[in-house]
């Protein structure tokens, strides 16, 4: 039997919608992951981009445990020194929901120039409007 890899721009790739209300950050982060590499298709090839665009709405309604919220730390230096920075993961839920549901999903993907294009491939808001009808995106139901 001979495998049989698939090209990029072979593959149909559409747009998926996902509603983060009351998800847990890693288990959203996993979901994300998988369909932003293709991983729940059968054209499935692990050097190519094959997967689909996601849109999450409602970032800012993901369901955090305060304690593990208040423990986990994001860290970020400034090259100065004295210059690293601190933020629990509770203050970035508040703030900046996005990113933080951004950087989760970027630790679940490759480390290299094919991580970073999957991540383009990823679009997070706040509330529940997304600027992406034309597209005429799928809704993804998280279990």
């Amino acid at each position: 039997m001979k495998t049989t890899f698939f090209r990029p721009d072979t593959v149909e790739r559409r747009w998926v919608v996902i509603d983060a209300t009351d998800q847990s950050v890693g288990r959203l982060a996993v979901v994300i992951a998988n369909i932003l590499r293709g991983k729940d298709k059968p054209e499935y090839t692990p050097n190519a981009v094959v997967g689909d665009n996601v849109i999450v709405i409602n970032a800012a309604k993901l369901a955090i445990d305060p304690k593990k919220g208040a423990q986990t730390m994001y860290y970020h230096h400034s090259f100065y020194p004295g210059g690293l920075k601190a933020t629990d993961w509770n203050k970035m839920l508040a703030t900046r929901p996005e990113f933080l549901l951004k950087r989760v999903v970027r630790g679940m993907l490759p480390k290299n120039t094919l991580g970073k294009e999957l991540l383009g491939n990823l679009r997070v808001y706040q509330g529940p409007e997304h600027p992406h009808q034309a597209q005429k995106p799928v809704e993804f139901k998280v279990s």
